[in-house]
């Protein structure tokens, strides 16, 4: 059966680059049953604040949300179980997830800090709404420097796990080069090696 905390974990792990560039799953020490019992949790809540005046109606189903996170885990690596989800249903193109404490992704998120150019495109084809995230890694200079002109506290935005637009560019290889050399000429940063992306280069 598939698991989404496996895949999460790896591109957790794979992209933070921690521990010397070695893959570390954080789900090492849970057994594969209790992977399997594992259900988010929403937070608790009460309204302490007058309500809005808006009241939703609800009148139509939500999208189910095991089919929004597979599809927004698939769009990290798998382009055609990404094509095959969103003709099955097409309102998943901007379903965003939150991982727990307000670790927001969507679809583009996710292909976007995995450097996966095919599914990108395909999503923005699509209609996906396009980030600074995306264009960074898609190395679409004058759209990041144009939206870094607007608002330059964008430089310190941080993506999807908290990955930085600096992170995005060195996903963006050769392509986001000039992008990468932009965004170390506003704030220049320590970058580390990509450990999926240096397993790529010995292959």
């Amino acid at each position: 059966m598939f698991s989404p905390y496996s895949r999460r974990s790896f591109a957790l792990a794979a992209c933070s680059g921690l521990a010397s560039g070695k893959l570390i799953l954080n789900t090492a020490s849970i057994s594969d049953d209790e992977k399997e019992e594992r259900k988010p949790v929403e937070s608790e809540f009460t309204r302490d604040y007058e309500p809005p005046d808006f009241k939703p109606k609800w009148d139509r189903p939500q999208i189910n949300r095991q089919m929004a996170q597979d599809f927004v885990i698939y769009a990290h690596s798998d382009l055609e179980m990404t094509k095959t989800l969103l003709q099955r249903e097409p309102g998943l193109l901007n379903a965003t997830m939150d991982w727990g404490n307000g670790d927001w992704e969507t679809a583009l998120g996710g292909s976007s800090h995995m450097g996966r150019r095919d599914i990108v495109e395909f999503l923005l084809s699509r209609g996906a709404r396009m980030d600074i995230f995306c264009a960074t890694m898609m190395g679409m200079l004058v759209v990041v420097q144009a939206m870094l002109t607007l608002e330059p506290a964008l430089i310190d935005a941080k993506g999807p796990h908290g990955f930085t637009l600096h992170f995005h560019a060195q996903v963006g290889q050769e392509q986001a080069k000039p992008v990468l050399d932009y965004l170390q000429s506003i704030k220049e940063l320590e970058l580390r090696p990509v450990p999926f992306l240096q397993k790529k280069d010995k292959t």
